[in-house]
């Protein structure tokens, strides 16, 4: 069984006012088939974990280590990490002028399993990942995100997750921007993905109405770049009920960064 440990994180970003340190020591272990949701106020860290674990290079990594079958990902490149079965859905997903959603799926399959794909049985699974996902078939020779709405752009997400069969998905507040018909499609392929290939999940949210279609296993709240608290799905319904202001402290909270598009 795979395992995607993160062990006493700490992680800097340059900032206008100088170095930032965003994370401040996280722990946190997912196996595969787990789905563990982060939830916290804006500027905790959260994405930035989300950035780091895909290996984004604004974010530095100071001390701590991301361990995945044993692995140190923080040796790996991008790519490296992608082909190893690592998975982000970003917050803000970037267009890609000149690829098309077809060139980038089956150049992005050949390169993960090192082989393309067969045409007929890509081409059915493309077709049968879309129809779930309720995008028009025309959305396979646009480019890239390339005028997409923001539920267009998250559908494309979870095709791309469905379709390459990562072993483990980061998706970064995936339900931001979505109404209520699209959030439940998103769900259901984040579902469907799960069910077909036992992949973990790290999902990190601001609301718990996500969390009512893909059911977490643990809960964890991140306040000012650590996890303050854990527990079950319960947790989830107690911080809708009461919110976050009693884990606020003292101290100057981390100011979350994200990328620019």
């Amino acid at each position: 069984m795979s395992v995607l440990e993160i062990k006493n994180l700490h992680v800097n970003v340059e900032t206008e006012q100088g170095t930032r340190e965003i994370l401040r020591g996280v722990d946190l272990t997912i196996n595969e088939g787990e789905i563990h949701a982060i939830m916290g106020p804006n500027g905790s860290g959260k994405s930035t974990l989300a950035y780091t674990i895909a290996g984004h290079p604004k974010y530095t990594v100071v001390d701590g280590e991301i361990l995945f079958d044993g692995e140190n990902v923080l040796e790996m490149s991008v790519d490296e990490r992608a082909r190893a079965g690592l998975f982000l859905a970003m917050q803000y997903p970037v267009e890609i002028p000149g690829v098309t959603v077809t060139n980038f799926l089956r150049t992005a399959k050949t390169a993960i399993d090192g082989e393309a794909p067969s045409v007929r049985t890509w081409v059915k699974d493309v077709r049968e990942s879309m129809a779930n996902l309720k995008m028009d078939k025309a959305f396979a020779e646009r480019n890239v995100n390339e005028g997409f709405s923001g539920g267009e752009k998250k559908r494309n997400e979870i095709l791309q997750l469905e379709l390459l069969k990562p072993k483990f998905a980061v998706l970064d507040e995936t339900d931001s921007g979505l109404d209520v018909d699209a959030l439940k499609i998103v769900s259901e392929g984040v579902n469907r993905a799960k069910a077909n290939t036992g992949l973990g999940v790290l999902l990190i949210t601001h609301y718990t109405r996500i969390l009512r279609y893909i059911k977490p296993d643990f809960v964890h709240v991140f306040v000012a770049g650590r996890i303050a608290e854990q527990g079950g799905p319960e947790l989830a319904d107690r911080l809708e009920e009461e919110g976050y202001d009693r884990y606020q402290v003292a101290e100057p909270a981390a100011v979350e960064s994200v990328p620019a598009e």
